[in-house]
């Protein structure tokens, strides 16, 4: 994984969401045990206790669990993933459709856009 950060934002933010889309990829998928934290930690060239905190993130949120002694795995709940999957596009698209709005862009120019970017695509 090319590992990108943003001097923005918190490193263990985008860590956390490099690895979530990693899992609603299916780089990582449902039921797979993680990388160690000093491996994930290592190929992305940042410290391992900023790492366990994104970590640590991923496991409140259920996408992540912890078996001891045996490591982390992604959740085996495939709706879980789905359901994330669903809320991180609904997100981007709403970033998008405000910008759009922004620049005076009307409901039915937007769909137009969004077709025939769509078709290009294909």
């Amino acid at each position: 994984m090319n590992w990108n950060f943003q001097s923005d934002r918190p490193i263990y933010v985008q860590l956390k969401e490099q690895i979530k889309l990693m899992i609603i990829s299916g780089t990582y998928p449902a039921g797979a045990k993680l990388p160690t934290v000093r491996d994930l930690a290592s190929e992305a060239s940042v410290n391992p206790n900023t790492l366990q905190k994104a970590l640590i993130e991923l496991e409140r949120e259920g996408l992540v669990y912890t078996q001891r002694t045996i490591g982390r795995f992604v959740t085996e709940d495939e709706n879980m993933i789905t359901d994330a999957k669903k809320e991180l596009a609904y997100e981007q698209i709403e970033h998008i459709l405000k910008k759009l709005l922004e620049m005076g862009y009307t409901r039915e120019e937007i769909l137009a856009l969004v077709e025939s970017k769509v078709r290009e695509m294909k």
